[in-house]
Parts: C-alpha cells; sequence; structure tokens
C-alpha cells in the first residue's frame, strides 16, 4: 500500500515533459540555447530539466530516455560486498537505466548515507526525489514503471555507464609551505680604519 501511494506521489508531483535544450557556445564565445542539436563542431551542453547540465553520457541517450532521465535521475549507492546492491545494479543494467553509482566506504560516506536517508542500510535507489531502501525486484520495477523508463533497454550500442564515485570526494589537504630558507647574511659593511701609521707618515695622515 505504501509502495502504491508513494508511486502515485510520484507521478502526481512530476513534471511536465521536458525539452531538450542545448547550450551552445559559439566560437565567438557567445552562447545561445536551442531544441535543435548542435552540430559536431558546436561547443554544447545538454540541459536537463530544471536548466541542469547532463552528464555526456546522458547526453547521448535517446531522446525519449534523456527526457525520463532528465526528470527522475537514478542514483544507486552500494557498498563492497553488498549482495543486494550488485543484484540492484545488475536490475538496472539489464533494464537499460541510466543511473549513477555512489559508494560508501567510509566514515564520512556513512555519515552523508546517513544525513541522505536517515539509515545506514544498502542498497538505496533514488529515482528523482523518491528513495527506496533495500533491495526489492517487483518494488524498484514498479517505481521505474511510474517514472516513465522504458520496460525495455534502449540505450544505444556501445553506451558505457559513468563509473562509480565515493559518496564523500576528500579533498587533498595542500602541502604544507615550506619554511623560509634563512635570511641572506647581509653583507659586512665595510668601516673606514683609522690610517695606519709609518715611520713616513707618523701622523697617519690621507691625501
Amino acid at each position: 500500500m505504501a509502495a502504491a501511494v508513494a508511486i502515485a506521489t510520484l507521478l502526481l508531483t512530476g513534471p511536465a515533459p521536458a525539452q531538450t535544450i542545448y547550450r551552445i557556445v559559439g566560437a565567438d564565445g557567445r552562447v545561445t540555447f536551442s531544441d535543435k542539436p548542435p552540430t559536431v563542431a558546436d561547443n554544447a551542453t545538454v540541459l536537463g530539466a530544471g536548466g541542469r547540465p547532463m552528464s555526456p553520457a546522458a547526453a547521448v541517450l535517446p531522446l525519449e530516455l534523456r527526457q525520463v532521465a532528465g526528470k527522475f535521475p537514478v542514483t544507486l549507492y552500494t557498498s563492497d560486498g553488498c549482495s543486494p546492491c550488485a543484484l540492484g545494479r545488475e536490475l538496472l543494467s539489464r533494464r537499460g537505466i541510466p543511473f549513477s553509482e555512489r559508494t560508501v566506504t567510509t566514515t564520512e560516506d556513512s555519515e552523508a548515507l546517513q544525513r541522505i536517508s536517515g539509515a545506514s542500510s544498502l542498497p538505496l535507489l533514488t529515482i528523482g526525489s523518491q528513495q527506496i531502501k533495500g533491495f526489492s525486484d517487483s518494488e524498484w520495477t514498479q517505481f521505474l514503471d511510474a517514472a516513465g523508463y522504458p520496460k525495455t533497454s534502449l540505450l544505444p550500442a556501445g553506451y558505457r555507464a559513468p563509473p562509480a564515485t565515493p559518496l564523500v570526494v576528500l579533498q587533498k589537504a595542500a602541502p604544507a609551505a615550506k619554511p623560509d630558507e634563512a635570511p641572506a647574511q647581509p653583507a659586512p659593511v665595510e668601516t673606514n680604519q683609522p690610517p695606519a701609521t709609518t715611520p713616513a707618515n707618523p701622523a697617519g695622515i690621507r691625501f
């Protein structure tokens, strides 16, 4: 029952079908927007729902699949040695669902997962703003159907899914600045020495 209500909510709250828009940067740096695919020479970014840039992998998808992926992007959260995670990944791949995978391996990842879902169980699947905790073939299929994903794969031949990435990307600390080298010793200041006295110049007079 809960799944049916969530699916209905997903359908009712989903935005209207989005048209694919291309952001094109010309050779002169001028930015234009078009609903027509750019030429190979154009520098273009595909924008999905809400004007969000889409990944290069998503940009090569067929129009039908690109539109639903723009409205309801799919993200799979996994960890090593998680059998249900592997089953979920297999289901998405078999059905031809373009998805991003985030791995949970560190303490920072676990804390971020807790903030996202309120739990630490895996796998976690998100379809748009909808979260599905744990793997269930039938439940995942229902939600993917409700979102409008094709029931059979429409992925183009040679499509490569983006590699899995850590949920939290740790930034390496900048190398510590090397201690300043010891300041150069100032050149000795030549001081005027009193003229030496000699038998020929007993007063030490200098001309």
